[in-house]
């Protein structure tokens, strides 16, 4: 198997074994990025010599047999979105190209801290305002299991270059599905943290829709980022101070209680998607859990009308505040910005949204009363066009099965691949569950990765 194929959780076991040598890891991924990219298009820029740099470092630690850190020597990439002060922050859009950030996120800190050699930043749709990945700035941004649609968004190019073999892991981020979208459409694992888990910056630290993330191709991978990334932050006022350590360590499902919903109350869900999701409960009860299928009273109406409130108070006058009341600023924006600002703006009072977000939340706490995780499809459909416009916000998130999730932001979701459609595109489902027990989901998604056996075979992955 070439290098670039190695999970992250893999290539720690051999690097610590002496028979991997992180600078051999890492050029195999910069020699995948270079053949994947012209194909793809993810990437908006490489920081090749400080990576080589970083993993001689890590190499030299392997050798003298120094304390070894987390993620010490694993090729990592980061969703541009997060900021490295004295690195370009451009957001995807032509009113902030050149501008450089003054301040470092703390998760990339973090990751820095843990010994993983960052060596590129991942492509996302303008502002991170859209299912799908393209922008005036970046171009196309595409599936590398079919190069005629989209990897998802916001967080699509992290998703396109775990796919493609470009690195092992990456950073993402989740307002409506950000991490979930381009985790099912590209066949890798996501985790939205559930609200504060992971520490973030100004503004949408204190949006309880909003979390970054790992990116992966285990269970275990993501497993290993998360437990680097989370965690009380001094500059984060709403960050947690409980550290909830989740594993991948594969075990028993028996006696776990699980919900299958296959529509989440009113989503028109794709044959090929309900047939995937089936599938994965069968796998389940074979792992050991009792899985009953239930009905939640969502829909995507009742979803999106909830939702719009929040972002009208969140997300609109952040639009606005960057085009400073220049009309002229309005047309460089991507269509899809400034159609989702528009829609926001027709949100509706922000407290009627906070009412509804309440009563939103009431019958899934009421089910999840007698079920340990609810499982459900990620997305209703198994592809938009890598170029969709994205501007009728309502038709798109009629598709999205993750916004649910963002509502009710104080729950865990693991995203996972459930099979692959007939455009060649995967598919997925979530593992949603209670407030705050993140290591729960982490453990049925391991069990459920073994019992599936989809991902962890190296002939799942698109050769492009």
């Amino acid at each position: 198997m070439e290098l670039f194929r190695l999970t992250a959780t893999e290539a720690s076991e051999l690097m610590r074994r002496r028979e991997l040598s992180p600078v051999d890891l890492l050029e195999s991924v910069i020699a995948r990025t270079e053949a994947t990219e012209p194909s793809i298009n993810a990437v908006t820029e490489q920081w090749i010599d400080e990576a080589r740099d970083a993993a001689r470092t890590s190499e030299s630690r392997f050798a003298a047999g120094d304390d070894l850190r987390p993620l010490e020597g694993i090729p990592l990439m980061l969703k541009d979105e997060q900021p490295v002060a004295g690195r370009l922050l451009e957001d995807g859009c032509l009113l902030e190209q050149g501008h450089v950030a003054s301040e470092t996120h703390p998760i990339v800190e973090r990751i820095q801290a843990a010994g993983a050699v960052i060596h590129a930043r991942t492509t996302t749709p303008e502002y991170c305002c859209a299912p799908v990945t393209h922008s005036k700035l970046w171009g196309v941004t595409r599936n590398p299991w079919n190069t005629d649609l989209t990897p998802g968004g916001s967080s699509g190019g992290s998703g396109a270059v775990l796919a493609a073999g470009s690195t092992l892991l990456a950073t993402g981020s989740d307002i409506g599905g950000s991490i979930r979208i381009p985790a099912s459409f590209c066949g890798v694992v996501g985790f939205k943290p559930p609200f504060a888990r992971v520490p973030g910056m100004a503004p949408f630290n204190s949006d309880t829709y909003c979390a970054d993330g790992p990116m992966g191709r285990s269970v275990a991978d993501v497993a290993m980022l998360q437990n680097v990334i989370s965690g009380p932050w001094v500059g984060d006022a709403a960050s947690l101070r409980d550290i909830a350590t989740v594993s991948g360590t594969v075990g028993s499902l028996e006696g776990v209680r699980i919900a299958l919903c296959l529509d989440l109350g009113g989503y028109d869900v794709d044959p090929a998607v309900e047939l995937n999701t089936r599938t994965v409960a069968l796998a389940l009860a074979a792992a050991g859990a009792t899985v009953d299928v239930v009905e939640l009273p969502w829909g995507p109406e009742r979803t999106l009308a909830t939702a719009w409130p929040h972002f009208g108070a969140v997300m609109g006058p952040f639009i606005e505040s960057i085009l400073e009341g220049d009309p002229a600023r309005a047309e460089q924006l991507m269509p899809y910005t400034r159609a989702f600002a528009a829609a926001a703006a027709e949100g509706g009072a922000y407290v009627d949204g906070l009412v509804a977000e309440t009563a939103f939340y009431r019958p899934f706490a009421e089910l999840m009363t007698d079920y340990d995780v609810l499982v459900c499809p990620t997305i209703a459909t198994t592809g938009f066009a890598a170029d969709e416009a994205s501007t009728d916000s309502a038709a798109i998130f009629s598709k999205l099965m993750t916004l649910p999730f963002n509502v009710i932001g104080r729950v865990p979701v693991l995203a996972v691949p459930s099979g692959i459609a007939s455009n060649g595109v995967p598919t997925g489902v979530q593992i949603v569950g209670r407030t705050y027990d993140d290591a729960t989901v982490f453990r049925v998604g391991a069990a459920l990765e073994q019992e599936l056996a989809l991902w962890t075979d190296p002939a799942w992955w698109p050769e492009l």
